[in-house]
């Protein structure tokens, strides 16, 4: 099982700017994980993921704000938040879409002034 750490989260101030980093274990190449977080006292949603080359999915809390990339030259994946507000707070994972891969501690994303 191909296990997901995260990093990158912190406190940032609204309308901040952040970059979360997802490595993997072992090799996932070509797929793409997809990008989850959670906030207190909520279920984990699903924010972010490829669906096919060129086609990504994001949820409407989030699409124009965030987007996924990859290095070019290694399995490392970012996800990349900007204009974030309060309610982005959460702790941000990563992982296979269809979760089958083990999941990390998160990253934790605090958006306060």
């Amino acid at each position: 099982q191909v296990q997901f750490e995260e990093s990158g989260g912190g406190l940032v101030q609204p309308g901040g700017s952040l970059t979360l980093t997802c490595v993997p274990s072992g090799s996932i190449d070509p797929q793409w994980p997809a990008w989850w977080r959670q906030a207190a006292g909520k279920e984990r949603e699903l924010i972010a993921r490829a669906v096919r080359p060129g086609l990504s999915y994001y949820s409407e809390s989030v699409k124009g704000r965030f987007i996924m990339s990859k290095d070019a030259a290694k399995d490392i994946w970012y996800l990349k938040l900007w204009r974030l507000t309060p309610e982005d707070t959460a702790v941000y994972y990563c992982n296979m879409f269809d979760q089958s891969g083990g999941w990390g501690q998160g990253t934790q994303v605090t958006v306060s002034s």
